[in-house]
């Protein structure tokens, strides 16, 4: 239950008045998915405009402030987490650069699994970074192009790049969404009026009131201009494989996926855990917020009810200084609470949608015991996490993984739970409405379950690229 990090959240909009005050607001929507940085870049017919900011949205981008600093009637913006780079402001997106065709900004999410092997080569061929952000290797690549066409540009680039990204670019004339051929990570398509939304999620579309179109395919690569939208499919065709962390854990419970909304797939994993796992109890109660969606289909399908034994404090806010490690020691507390006269002398199926270094899961129990809880039976809402990603997800290194170091009788040791249980990869796909896993070529990315990368990263082998890769990116800072 330390949790994953998110990835980042991407938006962009075409042809609206307000097209940097939404783009805050669907910024916001999606802060879920990043919270160190947040940026806007707009366009009024004659010239780009660009704010950054280290934090939140709301904290930055308000009217009066920042938002009168941003005219035109065309958009991206990003926040950011750092999968890569420092949490400089140098490295807030979205990225602008003049190329002799015109100007150009990019907002990315994901990571490129070769972002070291081409950032080397274009330094050694003359490129000059500014930010340890790889997203800026795809500013470098396009720029390095001999295309004419922004577009031509742009898929030069893209046929070098390896790894799961979405991207938003915003040019003079154009908005254009471009999706990884697996379609790793997500990029949806709204209308709002006549404007075309660009966004990573249906969440933002709520939010200004845009209508969902589709998704943006997997390997495609959609213009927006005045004449409308355009589908451009440079890759050869393969079958989508999408994160499966997106339905577990990264979206936002109320976006819509393939026409199901994301709380009730992560019901449907908590009902087919249940139908795996379960133990007889006194009280379901999930870790908040992450397991509440979960435990509801647990408790569900066993016809009990889901008891809040834990209160999430959500006034805690990422910039809390904690100045020593005795004060360090107590985080968990600052987030977490237990409510004492219901879990006093109860046995418990704790819930959660995740377990990665399991020290917070440890803390968690630790909490409930000395409350007074007879029994702690945890039970995760997806299968042991083993391997790293290399495409947005911040895991930790391997050897830091829980479970890619204990077998399930030490996990629960090191975690002091009474039981402990995970849902099998069968029970994950069948909850995502298939008979069973396709070994031959999954549904899903799912290699930090199972170490089958669709993506191979040949900057370096799986258990030391990140280190090498922030070591070198760092050292150009």
């Amino acid at each position: 239950m330390t949790r994953l990090k998110e990835e980042c959240g991407v938006f962009g909009i075409f042809d609206n008045k307000d097209a940097a005050a939404l783009t805050a607001l669907g910024l916001h929507a999606l802060q879920h998915r990043g919270q160190e940085g947040c940026g806007i870049v707009t366009f009024n017919g004659k010239h780009f405009y660009a704010e950054r900011r280290l934090g939140l949205v709301g904290d930055n981008f308000t009217k009066g402030k920042v938002l009168e600093k941003l005219p035109g009637n065309n958009a991206i913006g990003h926040n950011r987490y750092s999968t890569t780079g420092n949490n400089l402001i140098k490295n807030v997106q979205p990225f602008f650069a003049d190329l002799h065709s015109g100007g150009i900004s990019i907002a990315h999410n994901g990571n490129l699994s070769n972002a070291l092997h081409l950032r080397k080569e274009l330094v050694k061929n003359g490129s000059i970074f500014q930010t340890t952000s790889d997203t800026e290797t795809i500013v470098q690549l396009i720029a390095k192009s001999k295309r004419s066409k922004i577009a031509d540009k742009i898929i030069d680039a893209l046929f070098k790049i390896q790894g799961g990204y979405a991207l938003t670019v915003l040019t003079n004339n154009k908005l254009i969404g471009i999706r990884d051929p697996f379609g790793i990570r997500p990029l949806v398509i709204g209308k709002l009026g006549n404007s075309y939304v660009l966004a990573s999620e249906t969440c933002a579309f709520d939010i200004i009131g845009a209508k969902f179109v589709r998704k943006v395919e997997n390997g495609e690569i959609v213009i927006i201009n005045k004449n409308g939208l355009e589908s451009i499919k440079p890759f050869p065709k393969i079958k989508e494989r999408p994160c499966i962390f997106e339905y577990i854990y990264f979206s936002r419970p109320d976006s819509i996926i393939d026409n199901t909304s994301v709380y009730e797939y992560r019901k449907k994993l908590g009902a087919e855990l249940a139908t795996e796992t379960h133990v007889e109890s006194d009280l379901i109660v999930p870790v908040p917020d992450s397991g509440v969606p979960a435990a509801i289909g647990y408790a569900e399908k066993i016809k009990k009810n889901v008891e809040l034994g834990i209160i999430r404090n959500h006034y805690v806010g990422r910039t809390f200084i904690e100045p020593t490690q005795q004060i360090r020691s107590l985080g968990v507390k600052l987030k977490h609470s237990i409510n004492k006269s219901l879990v006093k002398n109860k046995s418990i199926i704790l819930i959660d949608d995740s377990l990665v270094r399991g020290t917070t899961s440890e803390k968690i129990i630790k909490m409930l015991y000395e409350s007074g809880a007879k029994a702690v039976h945890l039970r995760i809402a997806s299968p042991p996490i083993k391997y790293p990603d290399y495409y947005g997800v911040d895991t930790p290194d391997k050897m830091e993984l829980l479970a890619s170091k204990l077998d399930l009788k030490a996990m629960e040791k090191f975690i002091n739970a009474k039981t402990l249980q995970f849902l099998s990869i069968q029970g994950l796909y069948k909850s995502m409405g298939y008979k069973k896993r396709n070994d031959t070529y999954p549904q899903f990315t799912d290699h930090c379950f199972t170490g089958e990368y669709p993506v191979e990263p040949i900057d370096a082998n799986k258990e030391s690229f990140i280190d090498e890769q922030l070591s070198f990116l760092s050292s150009k800072s």
